[in-house]
């Protein structure tokens, strides 16, 4: 049986697109896995531009690449 996609990003695209950033952004520093930092970032990159945008994308971006270091990969 396949497992779903976790909701995960779309709950936090819902943080952003409701101008809750810093309730974002610590949502990202506790992303459950690699794929749905990944999933996120596709999401973010379909809304229009903007400073505070640009900042999310480089937390989402710095988190990823935490994430995806063998050594701090987290238990399900």
């Amino acid at each position: 049986m396949a497992r779903n996609k976790s909701e995960w990003p779309a709950k936090v695209l819902a943080l952003v697109r409701g101008g809750n950033l810093p309730a974002a952004i610590a949502q990202i520093k506790v992303a459950p896995t690699v794929a749905d930092v990944t999933r996120l970032q596709t999401l973010l990159a379909q809304l229009p531009p903007s400073p505070a945008l640009a900042q999310l994308n480089k937390v989402v971006e710095e988190e990823r690449a935490l994430l995806a270091a063998p050594r701090l990969h987290r238990s399900p």
